[in-house]
């Protein structure tokens, strides 16, 4: 007499059989994930000593002291005319002399922004030579920037001490 199984019971046995021996790959971090997506460590590179960037330097940094020089000495000029002109109508003597004294100073600052670019042009040269920083060009880069910024805002106060025109 055959016993009869239930369909059920013989898929679940029939199941139990079954095996899969394929490798399925790990849910788990691959060790390219997890070094992660920082930048990695550099180490810095140091300039070697450019005696030819030197000497340009040094020439660059004494036309930015012969600039702030004449610019001191004109700036003075230029606030005693202002303080003259003070309480004057725009277009009287004193005022057109203080108005062609900051013309004076214009040219300063004119001189002092070429200066900025020459300078610029220098750090741009090096950049583009996929040269490393040069802490000396950076330092004159800043000192170039300050100078002319220095100049604007002295002319900036003069032209406020003026009555409009």
């Amino acid at each position: 007499m055959m016993r009869f199984v239930p369909p059920v019971l013989l898929a679940a046995l029939l199941a139990g059989c079954a095996q899969d021996h394929s490798a399925y790959p790990s849910l788990a971090p691959r060790p390219a994930e997890k070094i992660g997506f920082g930048e990695p460590a550099t180490t810095p590179v140091v300039a070697a000593p450019d005696p030819a960037l030197d000497a340009q330097l040094r020439h660059q940094g004494e036309t930015l002291d012969r600039i702030a020089a004449g610019f001191d000495r004109d700036a003075a000029i230029a606030t005693r005319g202002a303080t003259a002109a003070k309480g004057q109508p725009a277009g009287s003597e004193a005022w057109l002399t203080a108005q062609a004294q900051l013309a004076t100073l214009d040219d300063w600052r004119a001189q002092a922004s070429a200066a900025v670019g020459d300078v610029e042009q220098l750090a741009l040269d090096r950049a583009a030579a996929l040269q490393p920083a040069y802490p000396a060009l950076e330092a004159l880069q800043a000192r170039a920037r300050g100078e002319a910024d220095r100049e604007s805002a002295a002319i900036r106060s003069i032209q406020d001490e003026l009555p409009a025109a």
